[in-house]
């Protein structure tokens, strides 16, 4: 599998006129081909004169599977098989190769990337085909229809031949405006359980390309000191201890002065001569507040009314439903900040060309914001900045920051050289951990009233927490009558038919940089309203899974489809029917279009030590187009969403945070979880998200096992380890 991140490379031999064949979609977005790298269209599709298939990616590789996903629908189409095709990762062009979810951003997130290029890419692939096969009629005098394309060989009529043998000819041809797509009868390749990832050979064996790894000829490794207190501002700094350090360069204050930047020959360097230096701050301006400050101002706002009532609804007959209810359920739960914490830490290199432009080598989840960015601090048109985009080991949100906070910090350090060497920038562990941008922290209280047979009357829902979207560029897009979207998602757009129900919010200062991460609002929400489901259902002597179909029961499509994932979940882990010594939980939820259901099993008590023995999850996600990598990122998004919520937070000591390293914020253990089986719903739907949704039910389904124990337990404050649950 050969992997190549540069505009130049996916379009190297195009200039050779006749020897490629380009198919994408012009700029009004109709299928549009041509055999020139100036042609103006975004080819989803390059096709050499030697038979080489290559799949242009327009979304960024982090781990959930779209440079195999978007490969398989081009094979797909083409007839391929899929050692036949290998890929590159698009250039920079967001009037080319924007996420048609994003409005007009070139960027992956949100479990998006196959929703919304599935149509793109198979159209594309049909197209080619279509190209080939008539280029090919033509060179026989046959009909295209008695023509057909398989495995790289047009045959028919008596004849054979390998299809790049009428690359020439089909780029001379104007791209057909409808071609036919594949049947799902048809399908080989979408669907199929033995298709696996195109990039497991290379992450396993080395090969593969991290921006990590990116070490240009003569670099320097850019480092930040950076400030205790969020907001504290760099006023000067003393090095004479880092000059001691061998490959030290400089340092110099940021622009911004948010921190002081030290330029070494190798990152060991760097780090040696960071801790060496001695940086004045001013920290006037800076968070002061400390975590259980910031604790107790959600918790006053959960107590006060919400400033905005979501919904619209009648909030004073909510409230007198639940008043005149024969029992209420009630619970308020707390979730702290949380940190992403990939794998790879935070990193880009940039370097200037003879010629003036300026190449940033990263891990580039939204190319559109840096690519902006650049344009502004470099002061160059958007076409004399080039990003390419590598791997990227992990992300959950954090490589896409409204503010493109990282790709900033290297444009930054490297205006403030020369130019002449390439700045590589690097943020160590510590610094992704205690200078980040984090999940914000939620609370939630909610009061939900049951009549006298145990059905739900009125349900009271307030939600405070710290906004994402707002004071950003993508607040006009999300925040409408002033409510983030991401603080509710989830709760106030429930599937459940839920009678008399009202939903508060009131947003809170933000103590911290916030960011979505993985699952976004789901990850609170989900959480609640499948506690509160639990206790709804035991306050009125209900079995949890028989008290859920109740309110999916009013026919919708999201209410069938979050049915049928509970049924096969609940059927698949033997719902009821746990061992003894065992304590069986459930949760199902939609987020990012997808339904998922999952149960856990434990064993153990949270005072002698809860062990999680296996997770059965079932995922209803659209057409599954690659059934091996959606049961990964189940099994990733489950293990996510459980870690985190066993042992993880991020607290502030007077606006500082506490967390250091993975010692104090760690990350899933392989032996944290005895098994996981995922069943995918067969489904004819349009595809849908699987990166994320596996994490909303993951934490609830645990805490429902936990309460169904024999202490019965309901942990409402996270993490859990702080808050009654010992794990084996």
């Amino acid at each position: 599998m050969t992997l190549d991140t540069t505009r130049r490379g996916f379009l190297k031999g195009a200039a050779a006129g006749a020897a490629v064949l380009l198919v994408g979609t012009g700029p009004k977005g109709a299928v549009a081909a041509g055999h020139s790298a100036s042609t103006n269209l975004n080819p989803f599709v390059k096709i050499s004169s030697d038979g080489t298939v290559t799949a242009i990616v327009k979304h960024f590789e982090k781990g959930q599977g779209p440079a195999t996903g978007l490969t398989t629908l081009i094979a797909e189409e083409l007839g391929l098989r899929m050692d036949q095709v290998t890929y590159a990762f698009a250039p920079s062009n967001p009037e080319l190769y924007s996420n048609l979810f994003f409005g007009g951003f070139q960027g992956t997130g949100g479990s998006t990337a196959m929703a919304n290029s599935f149509m793109q890419y198979r159209t594309a692939g049909a197209a080619a085909r279509e190209m080939l096969l008539q280029a090919a009629a033509q060179a026989w005098g046959v009909d295209a229809s008695a023509l057909t394309l398989e495995e790289g060989v047009i045959k028919g009529a008596g004849q054979s031949a390998p299809l790049g043998d009428f690359v020439a000819a089909a780029a001379q041809l104007t791209a057909p405006e409808a071609p036919r797509l594949k049947d799902p009868s048809e399908f080989r390749l979408i669907g199929n359980p033995d298709v696996r990832r195109l990039d497991s050979a290379i992450k396993g064996n080395g090969e593969a390309k991290f921006a990590i790894d990116v070490f240009l000829p003569d670099q320097m490794i850019a480092m930040i000191a950076r400030p205790e207190q969020r907001g504290a501002l760099a006023t000067a700094f003393d090095d004479a201890e880092a000059k001691s350090v061998k490959g030290y360069i400089r340092a110099a204050i940021m622009p911004n002065k948010a921190g002081v930047v030290v330029y070494a020959e190798n990152t060991w360097a760097a780090m040696q001569a960071r801790d060496l230096l001695d940086v004045t701050w001013d920290v006037s301006a800076a968070e002061t507040r400390s975590s259980d400050q910031i604790e107790a101002e959600i918790r006053a706002a959960l107590d006060a009314e919400p400033v905005y009532n979501v919904n619209k609804t009648d909030m004073a007959a909510t409230k007198g439903a639940i008043e005149a209810a024969a029992q209420v359920v009630e619970e308020t739960f707390y979730f702290p900040l949380l940190a992403h914490a990939p794998m790879e830490p935070l990193n880009c290199t940039i370097e200037q060309t003879a010629e003036g432009k300026i190449i940033l080598h990263d891990g580039a989840q939204m190319p559109t914001g840096p690519h902006m960015a650049f344009a502004q601090i470099f002061q160059l048109p958007m076409e004399m900045i080039e990003i390419r985009t590598m791997l990227a080991g992990g992300s959950f949100g954090r490589r896409a920051t409204p503010t493109a906070d990282y790709q900033v910090e290297a444009a930054l350090a490297f205006v403030m050289t020369d130019r002449s060497r390439p700045v590589k920038l690097v943020w160590s562990r510590e610094d992704d951990l205690r200078s980040g941008y984090y999940r914000p922290a939620f609370g939630h209280k909610v009061r939900v009233g049951l009549d006298a047979e145990g059905q739900i009357v009125g349900w009271d829902h307030r939600i405070a927490g710290q906004s994402i979207m707002k004071g950003t560029p993508f607040e006009p897009m999300v925040v409408r009558d002033g409510i983030d979207h991401s603080s509710v998602e989830g709760a106030a757009d429930t599937p459940y038919a839920i009678p008399a129900a009202s939903f508060g919010l009131t947003d809170t200062a933000k103590a911290t940089e916030t960011l979505w991460w993985r699952a976004v609002g789901h990850t609170h929400t989900a959480y609640v309203m499948e506690v509160m489901m639990d206790m709804a259902a035991k306050a009125a002597g209900r079995d949890p899974m028989a008290f859920r179909m109740d309110y999916l029961s009013d026919g919708t499509a999201d209410q069938q489809r979050l049915a049928q994932v509970l049924k096969l979940a609940t059927e698949k882990a033997g719902w009821g029917n746990a061992p003894e010594g065992r304590a069986q939980g459930l949760a199902v939820h939609k987020s990012f279009g997808s339904f998922v259901a999952e149960v856990v099993e434990i064993s153990g008590t949270p005072e002698t030590g809860v062990r999680i023995e296996k997770v059965t999850c079932a995922v209803d996600c659209g057409i599954a187009v690659n059934p091996d990598i959606v049961k990964a990122q189940m099994e990733g998004g489950i293990g996510y969403g459980i870690g985190h919520v066993m042992r993880d937070q991020i607290t502030l000591t007077d606006g500082a945070v506490d967390q250091y390293n993975f010692p104090d914020y760690e990350p899933l253990r392989i032996g944290d979880i005895g098994q996981i089986d995922v069943h995918v719903v067969a489904s004819a739907e349009a595809p849908t998200g699987a990166g994320e949704p596996g994490t909303p039910p993951a934490a609830p389904a645990l805490a429902n096992a936990i309460a169904a124990s024999t202490t019965g337990l309901r942990v409402s404050a996270m993490p859990m380890e702080l808050n009654g649950v010992s794990f084996a």
